[in-house]
């Protein structure tokens, strides 16, 4: 079976190929059953959990092939609200209260005290968790909280106006806490520190990486500084009073050739065309007192070699969508350049 389907008062099954008319035998597949009675369950007392503590109400419910979801709508759940919870709701499971079936139409379950009202007619069939809620469900249960076995909230994000919390029960949640310790003891040992301290010590390499990070940069602008500097006289001005800097660069990062192209831009009436070779980024710059535009002739160069880009007329990035033909755009937008020399 592929699926089942609730439609208007039918319950359609998918199944795989065609069958024959008449009396079908269905065998259901305990293990995942069970499982699914176990999240569902959870999910019950999650829900009433959140809502009764911290008004924090379950606007929906997904059921995935490793961790389920509800998304819950209010104030965010912080982290000691997500602990809070989850031994709120193992407290629940722990003291193995009843699980029963209720049946009423929907008055009788609204007299009753139920959680969540619903409009439809007719015998609705609710879910009644021993001293904690009373919530019309069609699904399937198990019939004592203990068998749940135990409830597992990994954390909570923002999806759109809501909260989206992802939690696991049962044998999931046994499987899910293994793997997350076995990731934890990964970290800690390539940190060399114990599992406890793992958090900490992440915190120093973070640390330690932004401050050399932050030295690596700066080291490199001064580096591609001094080499602008360097090779700003090997280029003669032209006829037409401008100094044009075009270099094709091979290995260098971005950060540097935009220092680059920054610093050669400092010399009155010369324009810097460069473009990195690896990746086919394009840094355009000028000086105000070479009076070109630097947008306009990255648009016209961009007319015979296809990509994109933009920016301002002393300014402009871009990106070839093939960057083996960055020579040729250098030719092409040099040429926009100087159409008359």
């Amino acid at each position: 079976m592929l699926d089942v389907l609730d439609e208007d008062d039918e319950v359609i099954h998918v199944v795989d190929k065609p069958i024959d008319v008449g009396s079908v035998k269905g065998i259901i597949d305990w293990e995942r059953r069970f499982d699914h009675m176990q999240q569902h369950t959870g999910q019950h007392v999650l829900s009433a959990v959140f809502h009764s503590k911290f008004a924090l109400p379950t606007v929906s419910f997904h059921l995935g092939s490793d961790v389920c979801t509800i998304d819950v709508r209010g104030r965010e759940p912080t982290q000691e609200i997500l602990e809070s919870a989850m031994a709120a709701a193992n407290d629940v499971v722990y003291t193995d209260r009843a699980v029963s079936v209720k049946y009423g139409t929907a008055d009788e379950l609204a007299a009753a005290g139920v959680r969540k009202t619903v409009e439809r007619g007719g015998t609705l069939r609710a879910i009644e968790i021993e001293s904690l809620e009373l919530q019309p469900c069609g699904g399937t249960h198990v019939q004592r909280t203990g068998q749940i076995g135990m409830i597992f909230v990994r954390g909570a994000s923002r999806i759109r106006q809501d909260w989206r919390v992802e939690f696991a029960c049962g044998r999931r949640a046994e499987r899910l806490a293994r793997e997350d310790f076995a990731t934890l003891r990964a970290v800690a040992q390539r940190l060399n520190c114990s599992p406890q301290e793992a958090v900490s010590a992440a915190e120093r390499v973070v640390t330690e990486r932004d401050a050399n990070f932050k030295s690596a940069r700066a080291s490199l602008q001064k580096l591609a500084e001094m080499e602008a500097r360097a090779y700003l006289p090997k280029v003669e001005v032209g006829a037409d009073g401008l100094r044009v800097v075009t270099k094709l660069f091979e290995g260098e990062p971005p950060e540097y050739v935009q220092s680059f192209a920054r610093e050669v831009a400092q010399a009155e009436n010369t324009v810097a065309l460069l473009v990195r070779s690896e990746c086919g980024q394009i840094f355009f710059s000028q000086h105000p007192t070479a009076k070109e535009d630097m947008n306009a002739l990255l648009t016209e160069a961009l007319k015979y070699v296809e990509g994109k880009g933009g920016g301002s007329r002393d300014s402009a990035r871009g990106r070839l969508a093939d960057p083996q033909r960055a020579a040729e755009f250098l030719t092409i937008a040099t040429a926009a350049l100087r159409p008359k020399l």
